[in-house]
Order: C-alpha cells, then structure tokens, then sequence
C-alpha cells in the first residue's frame, strides 16, 4: 500500500473519530450555571475545546486505523467473510 493511500485512510479515520468524540464532556451554560449571551441558542456549548476533541480523535483514530492495517495484512476479516451475495463455500450447503 502506498504512503499516500495511507495516509487517505487515517485521516477518514481521524474524521469520523473527531466526530464521533466531540460530543463527550460538553455541557451547556445551563448545566455550568452560566448566563447566555443575547441571542445565543440555549443548547450551545459552554466549554467546547478543540484541542481536546482532536486529541482524543487522534488516539482512536490510531488504534482504529491499527486495527484496520493489521486486518489488511493478517487477512482476519476478508470480504468472502462479509458478503451477503456470495457466501462462503462452508455455508453452501446449509440453504444459502
């Protein structure tokens, strides 16, 4: 696999990682006791920290994309594993 396909795919990796964390530990003005800035939405986070959210996307991405590298080298799950239209040899004569 080439760098540049390496690095394609961690960074998927690292996107949906940082969406997938970003909601944890936020908490509203309302929750903190805080007052709200004139016309600001109730719901808006009062203690959101970037550097936060891409630190933990960046730890998950990494043993998500680990994961992912060593499945691509030790052939754990292949696709014969998950393909619905083909099943593999071994089910072939249980009904399928």
């Amino acid at each position: 696999m080439r760098w540049t396909s390496i690095l394609a795919i961690y960074l998927l990796f690292w996107v949906m990682s940082a969406f997938l964390v970003m909601p944890f530990g936020i908490r509203t003005h309302e929750e903190n006791g805080e007052e709200l800035v004139r016309g600001q939405a109730t719901s808006a986070p009062a203690n959101f920290r970037p550097g936060r959210v891409a630190l933990r996307a960046t730890i998950l991405s990494a043993v998500l994309f680990g994961l992912f590298y060593a499945n691509l080298q030790f052939g754990w799950i292949t696709i014969d594993d998950v393909s619905v239209i083909h099943p593999p040899a071994s089910l072939k004569g249980a009904g399928y």
